[in-house]
């Protein structure tokens, strides 16, 4: 159950009327007397201010819990991030250390490997110029005295 008394005003200032919870006929009746009381300057209050007021708002097991999950998905990032460097880091050298030379050497066999071709074209074509047929002498004939050309390993 619940009691109710009357306090007394006991300080001498509140009770001379000074008081911010006194009732005079005149506060009753004037309500812009107490709204052009209030400070309303917010003006230099920024929107930092105001938001960092909010804090009071969340209790402290609440602030505690979000602060924590905040704080172990920053770490979760900060090191994936970390190991997505590092493997982007490995992959690159790799590439470099290997798949430079590599590709150097294949363009330079592709190289050889054309110029190969083409002196064949040009040996070949320069025997048909020198009034052979384009079939091979019989055995026995004076073509076969010949010296042949000079052809690469693998053709």
């Amino acid at each position: 159950m619940v009691k109710v008394e009357i306090v007394e005003e006991k300080d001498q200032q509140y009770a001379a009327g000074t008081s911010p919870y006194a009732s005079d006929d005149e506060s009753r009746t004037s309500s812009s007397v107490s709204v052009d009381s209030i400070d309303s300057d917010t003006g230099d209050e920024s929107f930092y201010d105001r938001v960092a007021a909010l804090v009071d708002i969340v209790p402290p097991t609440t602030r505690h819990k979000i602060a924590t999950r905040l704080s172990s998905t920053g770490s979760v990032i900060k090191r994936g991030g970390k190991l997505v460097g590092n493997l982007v880091w490995v992959v690159t050298t790799s590439a470099l250390l290997i798949g430079l030379p590599l590709a150097l050497v294949l363009e330079d066999e592709a190289k050889i490997v054309a110029q190969e071709k083409e002196m064949l074209a040009q040996q070949q074509g320069a025997q048909m110029m020198s009034g052979g047929s384009m079939y091979p002498a019989p055995p026995g004939s004076a073509d076969q005295n010949r010296p042949q050309g000079v052809v690469p390993p693998g053709f």
